[in-house]
């Protein structure tokens, strides 16, 4: 993926260069060698350098020298004052953990002074999920000022979110080659690089062969190009999504990975079997995607209460 300026929906994606030259180095080795993808190597600088920031000290020795005390206390700033959440401090301190492992590796520590530290117990919060007429809403919403090539992109961006519950990262990986219309199958590559097929209905298909008739003339192999005909990236993506959420007035906290737990929670519902959602969203086990039984019966049960007027009658 080339890089560029952020800003609009059909800027390239140029992925965040840490400052600090040890941290630069750490990201490069996650994404050659170990082959870990953009994201997650931005994330982790990202909160390498912010545990920089919290030392106090933006040198390289500084970080180097650090003792397992330092990250304890850091950990402990972010649980107390900043009021993170335990995932994402558990998140932060796996980039301690990895950030060390490099640094030991590399001969210059004989230690990792972030493995002696206990992350915060993540308590379990059921996934955010929209009802089908808010999804219906949005996927109806106009977006006024669009080109013709821009409209049919963006439709069929969110109808094969809901279709296929993809990561809006996959969607952006999507070439041409690895989607099917007469079959309605995509070739997926998620997590880890793994491979895996999955499927979208009839209406997406129709979306996704009315944006191939205006598609840039372009050498992209991407499926979803910008108006330069270069490969939409990830926030790409997600800045298109967030147009239509904002404009579609629904009251759910929409994003693309709220689409897909939506996407998992309806099929469930309407009597998909579990082991197929899980195949379609590329979880490595059943009680990943176990956890949608729970939303289900959940959003069963706010739906019951809503319909059944006997505890909207005032005299009972």
């Amino acid at each position: 993926m080339k890089s560029s300026a952020r800003g609009t929906a059909d800027a390239q994606e140029r992925f965040y260069a840490p400052k600090d030259p040890l941290v630069a180095e750490f990201a490069a080795k996650l994404r050659l060698a170990d082959g870990r993808s953009p994201r997650t190597c931005e994330a982790y600088a990202r909160d390498v350098e912010q545990f920089a920031k919290f030392l106090g000290k933006g040198d390289p020795t500084g970080l180097a020298g650090v003792t397992t005390g330092h990250v304890r206390r850091f950990v402990m700033d972010l649980v107390g004052v900043r009021a993170y959440k335990a995932v994402a401090v558990r998140r932060k301190l796996v980039a301690l953990r990895a950030f060390y492992a490099y640094l030991r590796s590399e001969g210059a520590r004989a230690d990792n002074p972030a493995l002696d530290v206990k992350p915060p117990k993540a308590g379990k919060r059921l996934p955010v999920v929209m009802r089908e007429g808010e999804v219906t809403r949005l996927l109806q919403t106009q977006v006024a000022g669009r080109t013709d090539f821009q409209r049919l992109r963006d439709r069929a961006i969110l109808e094969l979110l809901y279709a296929s519950g993809l990561r809006r990262a996959e969607i952006a990986a999507l070439n041409l080659q690895d989607v099917d219309l007469e079959r309605h199958t995509l070739r997926v590559v998620g997590k880890g690089n793994k491979e895996r097929v999955t499927l979208f209905n009839q209406a997406t298909a129709e979306a996704m062969r009315a944006y191939l008739g205006v598609r840039p003339r372009t050498t992209d192999e991407a499926f979803f190009v910008g108006i330069y005909g270069k490969r939409l990236g990830p926030r790409q993506v997600w800045a298109i999504f967030k147009v239509f959420a904002d404009l579609s007035g629904i009251t759910t906290h929409a994003t693309p990975h709220v689409m897909r737990h939506s996407f998992a929670t309806h099929l469930l519902e309407n009597g998909a079997d579990l082991m197929m959602i899980k195949e379609l969203l590329g979880h490595q086990s059943l009680a990943t995607t176990g956890i949608y039984t729970n939303v289900s019966l959940e959003h069963m049960r706010r739906t019951y209460d809503q319909a059944h007027p006997r505890d909207r009658e005032e005299n009972r």
